[in-house]
């Protein structure tokens, strides 16, 4: 196989979806599974759509996740510059040439006239397209009018031809010329349109194969077709399958989070976003679902990939999340869950309460943000009880159980897990109650709930004192 170099190559508008994220892992995963590069270029040419700060948000995101890149912005190489917008002086000699080969013409029709032709087709019920208007005027008239005229370049599509995309993916993909459009390739400010500026770079860059969604099969002819008007070879192509909502729509905003940032906000574990976003079109070939990145890049292969969509479950990246939260080494836990403890201005007012706090939530927390509702009660004044809970409490035997529990607790020193053991058990013998009759209205009346942190724990952390306001609460409701 050819050196292997592959190219993220997002545009700077805005937040960074998990699709671009995915993308942007397959491509590293495809480059260090065969030591080849993986290159990071900015394709920041759309000025219209430009945001500031989406560049160091991109950079931050991929830090984050910890995908490196071998060339791009900070890490100079032997093809840079690495934004497009620094890259235009190459951009118009290429189209000079495909000028100067009449593979390519200047087109002066006026924006209404433009939408005026869209307006009519549509009426038609065709497809809209450019009708070649512009592009049979000579050349020598040609160039006198671009000297002073506002105009675009476009590329002339052949007539009527087959284009065939061979796709690692979905196999071979034949297109016909003729419903192609004649594309911009230099827009009227100078700079070049996504098709124009990714077919020189990823030939000047030596890129071998173009990983990219989907989306941008449609757009592929029209790559291929300019591959072949500068004579250069294509790289090889693998379109990755749309990423959907849980009904099978593509997945957006509107249904929830979709932005790397979120998840981070969330509490989700970068290692765990990685390991489910792998798993987004793409398998081993058996039911592992749990991945290091020394793994994914072993295993990981083109082959592999699906041609569906694939869905985005949150309940599954939950889920794995959870697996990577419990799986953390304690004192990485302990400081990542302290950390998210004080965001929440939640502090017991000691130290090692606090650690025994988090670490008693550790198994109910599927992402860090949960830590403030796990461990509620372990802050509360006055309990908010589940309806399950206020089940086990309004009953004969519910009531029997915390009136004993309550004079017991009232007769000692103070409340320890030791103790707390002894109390139960005169309770059990008074009550004539045991097993889940017993200790459910107990933690239904302490916490508010019927499952959470284990009951000695918060007791040890809440105290004698609270644990009788709770009994006195539950016994009133």
């Amino acid at each position: 196989m050819t050196q292997i170099r592959v190219r993220f190559a997002p545009s700077p508008t805005g937040f960074v979806h998990v699709g671009s994220l995915r993308t942007a892992l397959f491509n590293y995963l495809f480059a260090r599974h065969h030591q080849g590069q993986f290159i990071l270029r900015i394709e920041d040419t759309d000025q219209e759509r430009y945001v500031e700060g989406a560049v160091d948000n991109l950079l931050q995101a991929l830090d984050w996740v910890g995908i490196d890149y071998d060339e791009g912005p900070n890490k100079d190489g032997p093809f840079g510059p690495y934004f497009q917008s620094l890259r235009v002086d190459i951009y118009k000699k290429h189209v000079q040439q495909l000028l100067n080969s009449e593979k390519a013409y200047p087109c002066f029709c006026s924006a209404e006239r433009l939408e005026n032709m869209r307006q009519e087709q549509l009426a038609r019920g065709e497809d809209p397209k450019y009708d070649g208007h512009c592009r049979n005027i000579a050349s020598t008239q040609a160039r006198q009018r671009m000297t002073n005229e506002s105009h675009v370049i476009r590329m002339k599509i052949p007539d009527a031809q087959p284009v065939e995309v061979d796709d690692l993916v979905r196999g071979s993909v034949v297109f016909q010329s003729a419903v192609l459009d004649d594309q911009i390739l230099l827009k009227s400010d100078g700079f070049p349109t996504y098709h124009l500026a990714n077919v020189v770079d990823d030939h000047l860059m030596e890129i071998s194969h173009v990983i990219r969604g989907e989306e941008w099969l449609p757009s592929t002819p029209k790559h291929v077709l300019l591959y072949e008007a500068f004579g250069w070879q294509k790289p090889q192509f693998a379109h990755l399958p749309l990423l959907l909502n849980a009904d099978r729509s593509k997945l957006s905003k509107r249904q929830g989070d979709v932005a790397v940032e979120d998840y981070q906000k969330r509490g989700i574990l970068p290692q765990a976003l990685l390991n489910f976003v792998a798993l987004l079109g793409w398998n081993k070939g058996d039911d592992q679902e749990i991945f290091t990145m020394e793994e994914l890049i072993r295993y990981f292969s083109l082959e592999r990939i699906n041609k569906s969509g694939a869905v985005f479950d949150i309940q599954k990246l939950l889920w794995m999340n959870g697996q990577y939260i419990r799986n953390l080494m304690e004192d990485d836990y302990l400081e990542q869950a302290l950390s998210w403890l004080k965001l929440h201005n939640l502090d017991s007012g000691n130290d090692e309460k606090n650690k025994t706090i988090v670490l008693a939530v550790r198994n109910h927390l599927n992402q860090f943000s949960d830590i403030k509702e796990a461990s509620h009660v372990f802050f509360e004044q006055e309990l908010q009880y589940t309806g399950d809970a206020r089940q086990w409490i309004k009953g004969e035997e519910g009531m029997k159980i915390l009136t004993l529990l309550k004079e017991s607790i009232q007769n000692q020193d103070e409340l320890s897990t030791d103790n707390f053991k002894k109390v139960m058990r005169e309770v059990q013998t008074q009550a004539g109650i045991k097993g889940k009759e017993l200790w459910m209205p107990v933690r239904a009346a302490i916490t508010g709930d019927t499952a959470g942190p284990e009951l000695a724990i918060v007791l040890n952390v809440i105290g004698k004192e609270r644990v009788l306001k709770f009994i006195n609460q539950a016994l009133n409701q």
